[in-house]
């Protein structure tokens, strides 16, 4: 165990070393939240309001963005792995004398730590912007929980996508869903203002409940069942992501 926590520290240290080389995407990760909460805010506000029919939109509008930066941190990771597996990297780790779950373990940490910072640099940006939330110290507590959870879910998807995909571009279809997905959930307006299928969709895919669970601490109001299925998802993607992982990094590589 104290031989996997050494060689783990040693890959979260070339995990945060790399980000001088490729800045490019850690602006990336940090600032596309940023830029959607200010587009968001800003530009579609006033209409969105509308929607919202109680509260400012500011308030109903950061859940949404807090899941999308977690998303958006997953996405770097995926890319970062898959770097790394086709750059032949990762065959070499096999070889050496490291415990082999510290090379996807300084992966996974690096990325809840990027994460952490990117959340609250969203945080500190709604703030300015008229965000006031009702949460005290449990509340945030929680909130923080929670978007470590889905930060551990995301990413351990995102290492096995970036283990199996044979280029960048084969990474690109994960990428797409986190990216594309929020955008069909109540993360910008409630779902019952949304017809048809897509209504249904909304209410029934992964990231809803996670986001309503996020709104109901910032704000204070209910979470009801919300909360339980969020964990659900979480801790499913975790372990499926966990599991299909492991399994990548342990085969054989001429097989």
């Amino acid at each position: 165990m104290s031989y996997a926590v050494r060689d783990s520290a040693t890959m979260l240290r070339r995990n945060l070393k790399h980000l001088r080389r490729y800045p490019g995407m850690m602006i990336m990760a940090l600032g596309m939240p940023v830029l959607l909460l200010l587009l968001f805010v800003g530009v579609f506000g006033g209409a969105m309001q509308a929607g919202v029919r109680t509260g400012a939109y500011v308030d109903y509008l950061v859940p949404g963005i807090l899941l999308m930066t977690v998303g958006y941190g997953a996405s770097m990771t995926a890319l970062a792995v898959n770097r790394d597996m086709t750059e032949g990297i990762i065959s070499r780790f096999r070889t050496m004398a490291i415990a082999r779950v510290s090379v996807l373990t300084g992966h996974v940490l690096g990325a809840l730590l990027r994460t952490v910072v990117s959340a609250v640099l969203v945080v500190g940006v709604a703030l300015l912007f008229g965000f006031r939330p009702a949460a005290g110290p449990a509340g945030w507590l929680a909130t923080l929980g929670l978007v470590v959870l889905l930060a551990l879910a995301l990413t351990w998807l995102a290492v096995a996508v970036g283990l199996a995909a044979k280029n960048a571009e084969g990474a690109n279809l994960f990428i797409l869903l986190v990216q594309v997905l929020p955008f069909v959930s109540s993360a910008f307006v409630p779902t019952d203002t949304m017809s048809g299928a897509v209504r249904w969709f909304a209410r029934n895919e992964p990231f809803t409940p996670v986001i309503d669970t996020l709104r109901g601490l910032l704000l204070g109001t209910p979470v009801g069942s919300s909360a339980w299925i969020a964990v659900a998802w979480c801790a499913g993607f975790a372990l499926a992501g966990y599991v299909w992982a492991r399994a990548l990094f342990r085969r054989d590589p001429a097989a």
